[in-house]
């Protein structure tokens, strides 16, 4: 069953995230082969590249970027580049670190996403049988067509380093991602902001107590993996933003896979669903050695797809868009 097969992929996966994230940071060993700048920072590692938040460089998470493309053929390793060739950040090749590292890496990563996608399949079927009952012009089956065909999707392996102490006198309501120039102590894991895609899937957090001096990165020499039963805090986590503006906690757990909407789905459906402004909180100083790592795909229209009827705009403008304003 899907769910026991999350239950054994995620700690392993997660695993490779808690010895490897720290590792590039510590600069334990080469990042720079594992990294794409002409790709700006969206195949492979990634850290202190992202500004969700107009001049501020998020640093608190590091990130590994996968092209998903092999859900349609093991030969595919990105986007085809025939209609937008000067557009890396979805047309350059997957990056892998070496198997003496994480020799289990690629093979846990594809499987754990390709689990995500046949479960979103099933998300969009549903999404599917609204937008089709309540959007004038919605072509029966699009999204599902968007979730199965797409050579776009991405996965995001994230590690949130430990955070720090809160500021004295923290927001109690968190800014939206261009409202405000400075963090707050409700988002600083990682600021407000949209997913640019249809459907996010998402694993549940783990919370792993890091030990300080990390120690060496060899799988043989690591100590074991030992996941925290819960957050740190209870205000540390997820937290999403309502249409009528209200706060939410989003707790997954262990056992499930949760999936949001995106901008270009809300641009697809005319509104009809919208995308879901998050954030992402830390434990505020309380888990001083805690980091959060979690898994996000991101299911996505193919690059040469129309999203906005209205403008012609296809998916592949509207992510030029997105990735040249969040990128530092």
């Amino acid at each position: 069953m899907p769910h026991i097969s999350r239950i054994f992929l995620r700690p392993n996966l997660v695993r490779n995230a808690r010895i490897f994230c720290p590792v590039l940071i510590h600069a334990n060993c080469s990042k720079d082969s594992l990294t794409n700048a002409d790709a700006k920072y969206l195949v492979g590692w990634s850290h202190g590249k992202e500004t969700l938040r107009p001049g501020v460089v998020d640093t608190l998470k590091g990130s590994y970027y996968v092209n998903c493309a092999f859900y349609q053929s093991a030969d595919l390793s990105s986007a085809p580049a025939d209609s937008f060739p000067d557009f890396p950040e979805y047309t350059a090749p997957n990056i892998w670190p070496d198997k003496e590292h994480l020799p289990t890496f690629r093979s846990t990563l594809e499987e754990l996403c390709t689990l995500i996608i046949d479960t979103a399949i099933l998300v969009a079927q549903a999404c599917d049988r609204y937008a089709t009952a309540k959007v004038s012009g919605y072509k029966p089956g699009y999204l599902e067509h968007v979730v199965k065909r797409s050579m776009t999707t991405k996965a995001r392996l994230l590690h949130y380093f430990p955070s720090p102490a809160p500021p004295s006198n923290p927001d109690p309501n968190p800014p939206n991602s261009n409202e405000s120039t400075t963090p707050t102590a409700d988002d600083d894991w990682c600021a407000t902001h949209l997913d640019h895609g249809c459907l996010t899937g998402l694993t549940s957090a783990m919370y792993i107590a890091e030990p300080s001096p990390f120690p060496s990165p060899h799988p043989s020499s690591s100590p074991a993996l030992s996941e925290l039963p819960t957050a740190p805090s209870l205000q540390a986590g997820l937290y999403i933003r309502s249409r009528t503006s209200q706060i939410h906690k989003i707790s997954i757990p262990s056992s499930c896979l949760a999936f949001q909407t995106g901008e270009a789905l809300q641009l697809i459906t005319k509104g009809a669903f919208r995308a879901v402004p998050h954030f992402v909180r830390g434990a505020g100083g309380k888990g001083d050695n805690v980091a959060r790592n979690t898994l996000a795909v991101f299911t996505q229209p193919n690059l040469g797809e129309v999203v906005d009827l209205e403008r012609g705009t296809t998916f592949g403008e509207f992510a030029r868009g997105v990735v040249g304003r969040n990128t530092a």
